[in-house]
């Protein structure tokens, strides 16, 4: 049995999930975890979970310790370094004159690696870049071409909503978002309507999606004929949340019912 907690690597990294050992971690505690190479850092974003030995196997990497002050001293230290690294990348790929966008760079926590995050339109050949920033950084550099949603998760910003992105907030992986959903959530499917600063369908469409999925089965269907207190009619439309169902009499007019008394009403005749 090991005890384990998700760690998020540096700030823009995957989630994975770390064997705690014998440390006490809280959620939000910053930690120095193994890697590929050398060490890095992390952020603890979930409570203590327990995982069966079998399961964890050849999987499970170790967290090192609870970062020390000095830990994060060097941490914000190489903030500051990819700033400049930033500053240096832009004009190398202006000098190679490469169709790419850099959003983001960072270091790895030893300082053996930094990572450069791009977007482009398609394939770039970056291997002569590659060359030029590793002579002057002395160090692996590894290029990260990205997607909008990536980018919109590191640059931040406030969703259509008004509240900070749930991307660049507490999503911790994209999960594939679809026009049914919106479809079934009975949302305007105008494109400024569900779509967020990515210019892709907004991720709240995928996560509320479970819900109104379990909610439109405890009501009838489009089309549907249901009987009312003012007699029988087609239901034309639906507010899910509410629970509201419209309907149209025989005489053409539209009424609008509380699904749930309705149901109370049809169990009592």
């Amino acid at each position: 049995m090991h005890e384990v907690v998700q760690v998020k690597i540096r700030e823009a990294g995957k989630v994975a999930y770390y064997d705690l050992g014998q440390l006490k971690l809280n959620i939000g505690d910053y930690v120095i975890v193994e890697a590929d190479r050398g060490l890095e850092y992390g952020q603890v974003i979930s409570e203590i979970e327990k995982t069966m030995d079998v399961e964890a196997e050849d999987v499970l990497r170790n967290i090192i310790r609870l970062a020390t002050a000095h830990d994060i001293r060097q941490i914000k230290e190489n903030e500051k370094k990819a700033k400049g690294a930033l500053k240096t990348a832009v004009k190398k790929i202006e000098e190679h004159k490469l169709p790419m966008k850099l959003i983001d760079v960072e270091y790895s926590f030893d300082r053996s690696k930094i990572i450069f995050y791009f977007t482009a339109e398609g394939r770039v050949d970056f291997r002569n870049l590659v060359k030029d920033l590793a002579a002057v950084f002395k160090a692996r550099i590894e290029l990260k071409q990205i997607g909008v949603r990536d980018e919109a998760k590191f640059l931040g910003g406030l969703g259509p909503c008004g509240r900070p992105l749930c991307c660049a907030g507490f999503l911790k992986n994209f999960e594939p978002v679809t026009i049914r959903m919106a479809k079934d959530q009975r949302l305007p499917l105008a494109s400024s309507k569900i779509s967020g600063l990515c210019g892709r369908l907004m991720c709240c469409l995928s996560f509320e999606y479970k819900m109104y999925k379990k909610a439109l089965k405890e009501l009838p269907k489009e089309g549907q004929i249901i009987k009312t207190p003012s007699g029988k009619g087609t239901v034309v439309n639906l507010d899910v949340l509410n629970r509201l169902v419209s309907v149209e009499l025989e005489d053409n007019k539209i009424i609008q019912v509380k699904y749930d008394d309705q149901k109370e009403q049809q169990k009592e005749q």
